[in-house]
């Protein structure tokens, strides 16, 4: 229709204004998928992945099993981090033509520890209307069921699995808000250790797997229990870690510190 509109505003000759362009430019959809359940996908994912032009995804072979269980029949296009640099300015040439393009992931939201952030920031930057439909997400559902504060958190995503992961770690020694980090089975152990050292093996911690399939489970409790669990019950499905802040240390408490502090340096000057 779009198309149609632009060859009748060219033959007349007339003015095609700012407005005028970002109506006739496609809209960039980021549509979240389920993360296990497929009950999770809501009415609105279903209805954009079957109207769009276009449907990029990260694997066209899991991606076509989503399309073929809610009867979408859409043309798939493989996205994914390997080959985003290379597929973009295409896809942004599409959108400005004036195509609806879905971009879905293998599971979850994109953009959040999958592809999706360069294609937005690109159309974005090319004027086009990026909208991102609310809907599934791992880290949601287990920072709510980890019995810590919800009011401030910050998401560190996948670390990197060598090069900067211990520094990074080390850059969060004194975060005081609730963190979550997502983890493969096979280096959860190893994680957790690695959180005991930088954290003390007394920090709380919850590790949420499988959320929304049927073996869901939490695990929670210092890190050093957590770690003895898992030393004798093998990890399985891919996992949420949520790890508690650090207390923050009452005013009252800090200037008993400092006196203390302050007695000691004078006794041993003495």
């Amino acid at each position: 229709m779009t198309h149609d509109i632009k060859k009748i505003l060219i033959y007349f000759e007339l003015p095609l204004n700012c407005y005028t362009f970002a109506t006739l430019m496609g809209i960039l959809y980021l549509v979240p998928t389920p993360v296990g359940n497929m009950e999770d996908m809501t009415f609105r994912a279903i209805r954009i992945l079957r109207e769009a032009d276009l449907v990029l995804c990260e694997d066209t072979r899991t991606s076509g099993i989503l399309l073929k269980h809610f009867d979408i029949k859409n043309h798939l296009l493989a996205h994914h981090k390997f080959n985003e640099h290379g597929t973009t300015a295409n896809i942004v040439e599409r959108l400005k033509s004036g195509e609806t393009v879905a971009l879905i992931s293998d599971a979850g939201t994109p953009g959040i520890s999958d592809p999706g952030f360069f294609l937005a920031r690109e159309a974005i930057a090319a004027g086009i209307t990026v909208q991102t439909l609310p809907g599934a997400t791992a880290m949601i559902p287990a920072l709510v069921s980890s019995g810590f504060p919800c009011d401030r958190f910050c998401f560190e995503g996948f670390l990197p699995q060598k090069k900067g992961r211990q520094t990074h770690l080390e850059s969060l020694s004194e975060e005081t808000r609730t963190m979550i980090f997502y983890e493969s089975p096979y280096r959860v152990l190893k994680t957790l250790e690695q959180f005991a050292d930088v954290f003390g093996r007394e920090r709380k911690v919850s590790c949420c797997r499988e959320i929304s399939k049927i073996h869901e489970e939490s695990v929670r409790g210092t890190l050093e229990e957590v770690i003895a669990h898992f030393k004798t019950t093998a990890p399985r499905g891919e996992f949420v870690i949520v790890v508690a802040g650090k207390e923050k240390i009452k005013k009252s408490d800090r200037v008993k510190n400092k006196l203390i502090k302050r007695s000691e340096e004078n006794n041993s000057s003495e």
